[in-house]
């Protein structure tokens, strides 16, 4: 593996959120509450890689080692704004044939709920992983509600969101600032 090019074979999702009196101070409360505060994040675009596994949190955690440069696609938001609702996702399409690149999405915005951000999330990985087989795609008449799952030319494709959604509740004099994060990690 060279360090400058390798094809991830892992990934975990994760997400968090964070309040301070500062924006920076909030993102990194936000990466705290995460599990990735220790990491040198390099933010790459939106490709799964053929065969990367889905691990879990916790596995994904404990293969980090503080310090190291670490890839992530992330989704994040932050607001100093009271009652201001804050949002972010991360969108999974994987295609049925495991040989393919699948891809993620980042969603962030103001004044969704985690449905509402998790379904827009979803949507666009899938739409994005239909496009890259050459294929259209009609959201509306993919989604086999019956067995929840999409489908497109006859290809089962997985998807999952994982969004994290923070109402902005801290009113006082010094300024509070609100960051809601959403993570794909990779691993190698």
């Amino acid at each position: 593996m060279s360090l400058m090019s390798y094809v991830p074979s892992k990934v975990f999702f994760t997400s968090g959120w964070g309040v301070h009196r500062n924006e920076l101070g909030s993102f990194e409360k936000a990466l705290c509450e995460a599990g990735i505060q220790s990491q040198n994040l390099v933010y790459v675009s939106s490709i799964l890689p053929p065969h990367c596994k889905i691990v879990d949190l916790e596995y994904g955690l404990k293969k980090l080692e503080p310090g190291a440069i670490t890839h992530c696609v992330m989704a994040r938001v932050s607001t100093n704004e009271h009652g201001r609702i804050a949002g972010a996702a991360i969108g999974l399409a994987e295609p049925a044939d495991r040989n393919r690149y699948g891809y993620l999405s980042e969603v962030h915005r103001f004044g969704c709920d985690e449905e509402e951000i998790a379904e827009e999330a979803e949507d666009l990985a899938a739409e994005f992983l239909a496009a890259s087989l050459g294929l259209h795609f009609d959201e509306n008449k993919a989604w086999n509600e019956k067995r929840e799952e999409w489908r497109i030319a006859g290809q089962i494709v997985n998807t999952q969101a994982y969004p994290c959604v923070r109402t902005h509740k801290r009113k006082c004099e010094n300024t509070k600032w609100l960051t809601v994060l959403s993570a794909a990690v990779f691993l190698a």
